[in-house]
């Protein structure tokens, strides 16, 4: 048992019937059922059996342009807001995250969902920050192009800023609801933004009040210098891809230094890596289950989803020799810059990367039994590459079915993790505090 105090967290990602590019194809996956609201209601209440912290979708604005992604791939998906709302009303202690771009969106609009969604749910809801990596979303906004990548991080920046400034419209006791005297609230406990910036003009107020939570979570995904500076500013949790140990140290440690600078303490801000677990009772049959899903993948999809992890179209390059050298991509940096390295590090061709790429996306894979998978969690965990995990299941139910109910019972004998929810909030789950409205006498 490990002799580290600190408890894991534990998050699950619902990426339709499964994270491996095949998934739907798994003769166990409920592919059928990807815009069956119940089928994520039944995810969301096996994740809360397990006590996790939170379930998290993420999420894009489009879709991509390639025929042979239309043919062999998922391309449907709720909106996960929306959907957020349906898992709040069949959950009763579980965190319930999702994406919301700040490229295509406004903060009015952000501020006031998310506020709402934490009302509605007791203080279960967080956001994900983060900028659009696809190229194919910004068709769908009036721009041909995405804007620059540094430019995104900038407009991200004060995007937050303002969401947390209408977040804080209203004290926490500004609502007096006095019939018998008419009075409903305290103006003098409400404040307008009358925000005037680069990107964006919003006067404000936020019409509704101070959540349950002060502010909904707030996660960031992004791990380019750009994404860590807004991350230690402004996150609480960072979701990343780290496929080694050392990587994820070196990471984990960068960004909790740049923590100081902005006032913050190391505790404020909680590093969540992917894990893609393949779990069996034996590690041969662990190892079986993954050679079963690798054998579904569609070659065209392979090449798809590697080409919009490195930002540019790969598919006419010949598939069994090593990657070309491609230009700086526009898009998502740090997964780009991650399988670069990758794949010059171990002289992989085009195929054995998407091989690599179609189950973790760039995230650790764990093979093995529940205890095999515990040990490599521990290590991370203990070793600083991670306060908790984001479990990427390879197939819907299945394989979260699997990590709840083979793994998560060896992590709570060795008492890295929660038997029972202490807490309501997701802030609570988490061991964050609540933030004090910036106006609070």
């Amino acid at each position: 048992m490990s002799k580290d105090k600190r408890q894991m967290r534990l998050g699950a990602i619902l990426m339709e019937a499964g994270h491996h590019v095949a998934a739907w194809r798994h003769p166990r996956a409920e592919a059928h059922r990807v815009t069956d609201v119940r089928f994520y209601q039944e995810l969301a209440q096996l994740a809360e059996r397990g006590k996790m912290d939170l379930v998290f979708f993420a999420d894009t604005l489009g879709v991509p342009n390639y025929s042979s992604f239309f043919d062999h791939n998922i391309t449907i998906r709720l909106e996960p807001l929306t959907l957020l709302a349906a898992l709040s009303a069949v959950t009763r202690h579980i965190g319930l995250a999702a994406t919301a771009t700040t490229t295509y969106n406004e903060p009015f609009h952000i501020a006031r969902l998310f506020s709402s969604l934490d009302h509605i749910s007791g203080g279960r809801v967080g956001w994900n920050v983060v900028t659009s990596a696809l190229a194919d979303e910004s068709l769908n906004f009036g721009r041909d192009t995405h804007m620059a990548h540094a430019k995104r991080y900038d407009r991200a920046k004060e995007f937050v800023e303002v969401v947390t400034g209408l977040w804080d419209s209203w004290e926490d006791d500004a609502f007096l609801i006095d019939q018998a005297q008419g009075r409903f609230a305290d103006s003098g406990k409400l404040h307008t933004l009358n925000h005037q910036g680069e990107h964006f003009a919003v006067r404000g107020p936020l019409n509704i009040s101070r959540s349950p939570q002060g502010y909904p979570v707030i996660i960031q995904a992004g791990s380019s210098e750009e994404g860590q500076e807004l991350a230690a500013q402004t996150a609480e949790v960072v979701f990343t891809a780290q496929p080694t140990l050392a990587r994820a140290q070196h990471f984990y440690a960068s960004l909790k230094g740049k923590l100081a600078a902005y006032g913050r303490a190391e505790d404020e801000l909680l590093i969540m890596p992917g894990v893609f677990p393949i779990i069996g009772r034996t590690a041969q049959e662990a190892q079986s289950k993954l050679d079963e899903l690798q054998e579904l993948i569609h070659p065209a999809v392979g090449l798809d989803v590697l080409s919009r992890k490195l930002g540019h179209d790969i598919s006419g390059y010949p598939l069994d020799e090593p990657l070309p050298d491609l230009p700086e991509s526009n898009g998502d940096k740090s997964r780009n810059h991650l399988l670069l390295d990758m794949a010059r590090q171990e002289g992989l061709t085009l195929r054995q990367l998407y091989m690599r790429v179609a189950g973790s996306r760039g995230h650790q894979t764990v093979v093995g039994t529940p205890e095999q998978v515990a040990d490599h969690l521990e290590e991370w965990f203990v070793q600083h590459g991670a306060d908790g995990f984001n479990v990427m299941a390879p197939y819907l139910p299945g394989g979260l079915e699997d990590f709840v109910n083979l793994v998560i019972p060896e992590l709570q004998r060795r008492g890295l993790f929660r038997t029972e929810y202490e807490g309501a909030t997701l802030r609570e789950h988490l061991g964050l505090s609540r933030p004090a409205n910036r106006h609070a006498r």
